[in-house]
């Protein structure tokens, strides 16, 4: 079992290093431009394709990097970049790490691949469980899948939303009720192919920020899947099912969710781009307060802005020492005990919105226009306390963990 250490090997400072030039080369100098035009940043994926940074291997070797360091530093330094376009370099890992927490062997090794295409011909997939009026709530969802035991193939209605990547992804896993007198353990994670008939893109979002990443409804009407896309199978489905409904009439067990499965493990990973985000933002206000000059000296002389920044890169680095803890407890299987992959969700993504308003703040009116990237960065930074378990869920989540109590 790896130790737990705040020291990167050299082979992860190659590959940090390696991660970062690509942020700043390629990522950096395209961002305003796609943030203005809203719209997927296909070449700049193209570039991540060819020197294998958007890839399956490169995912799958920072996912099992035993230190449990791997993504987190991918995501820092990507979210660094810009994150909107970091967003939609990684978006199809949402996807994968939802076979990769409920599916089969078989499942993984046939689906995942397919979510990134290749060098020559670049995908991306979709993971749809929020729908408009379940998105916290996960036990209101409406999505429906009934099997159809004469053609062994499972049929989904329902409208998803929020869908990173949603009706222009190669692969869409969906979540879906199987059965709805379990509420939100009634649920199951469907893999819908490429091209299935019934699956639609809905309404395309215009947001306040992120827009470099596509986001919008999923539309199922009808979705004929054959039985092998229910991730697991549907013998363990029928099993799990059976051990919740004794559950629920004995001893209350809690038994996680498709969706749950899924945000649990992605949960650190996001700490890590509200860290890449609130890095950049810290650095962009450093500079200018140490060029800036104002009544003949620079503006980080005067200790309202050099204690904002003191404060600001202490917060950064507890916000990435609870993301690197929860990340390494999870790769080397400690139990979240006290919550610790909600507690650095919700640290890092509390400590991105404010130090981006700090910037913000720091800058002054130049802050305030498009001319300088903190504009960019503070609304980017709002969606962390929002999607993958808004910030008043992440704390329901630790209060209930640590009293043990079903707090509303």
């Amino acid at each position: 079992m790896a130790e737990f250490t705040m020291e990167l090997n050299d082979e992860q400072k190659e590959v940090r290093d390696w991660i970062h030039g690509f942020a700043a080369d390629v990522m950096r100098p395209a961002a305003a431009e796609w943030d203005e035009r809203e719209e997927t940043p296909w070449p700049v994926i193209q570039e991540a394709a060819k020197i294998g940074l958007y890839s399956l291997d490169f995912y799958a070797q920072q996912f099992f990097d035993p230190t449990g360091l791997g993504i987190p530093m991918t995501m820092e330094e990507l979210f660094w970049g810009d994150a909107g376009i970091g967003l939609s370099i990684v978006g199809t890992g949402l996807a994968a790490v939802g076979v990769l927490a409920n599916g089969t062997e078989e499942q993984i090794g046939t689906w995942v691949p397919q979510m990134y295409g290749d060098v020559n011909d670049v995908k991306v997939a979709a993971f749809c469980s929020s729908e408009p009026d379940a998105g916290s709530d996960v036990a209101a969802m409406r999505t429906r899948a009934v099997y159809d035991e004469a053609k062994d193939e499972w049929v989904l209605n329902g409208t998803k939303t929020w869908a990173t990547n949603g009706g222009i992804a190669n692969i869409h896993v969906v979540v879906a009720v199987v059965d709805p007198e379990l509420g939100s353990k009634g649920h199951a994670s469907f893999l819908v192919p490429p091209s299935t008939p019934g699956l639609s893109q809905g309404q395309k979002f215009k947001k306040h920020g992120i827009r470099a990443s596509h986001t919008a409804e999923v539309v199922l009407e009808n979705v004929r899947v054959p039985g092998h896309c229910l991730l697991g199978g549907k013998e363990k489905l029928d099993e799990r099912l059976a051990r919740t409904r004794e559950r629920a009439t004995s001893d209350g067990e809690r038994v996680k969710n498709a969706a749950m499965a899924t945000f649990e493990a992605s949960r650190p990973a996001v700490g890590a781009m509200a860290v890449g985000t609130a890095r950049a933002a810290f650095e962009e206000a450093l500079e200018y307060a140490t060029t800036r000059s104002q009544f003949g000296r620079p503006i980080i002389d005067n200790q309202g802005v050099a204690f904002q920044l003191a404060d600001m890169r202490t917060q950064i680095d507890a916000a990435r020492l609870l993301v690197w803890r929860a990340s390494w407890m999870a790769v080397t299987g400690k139990p979240f005990t006290s919550a610790e992959g909600s507690m650095s969700k919700l640290f890092a993504s509390e400590v991105a919105k404010k130090v981006t308003a700090q910037a913000v703040q720091i800058l002054g009116g130049n802050g305030f226009t498009r001319e300088y990237p903190v504009e960019r960065m503070h609304r980017d930074a709002a969606i962390y306390t929002i999607f993958e378990g808004t910030s008043e869920i992440q704390r329901l989540v630790i209060a209930r963990t640590l009293s043990g109590m079903p707090i509303r």
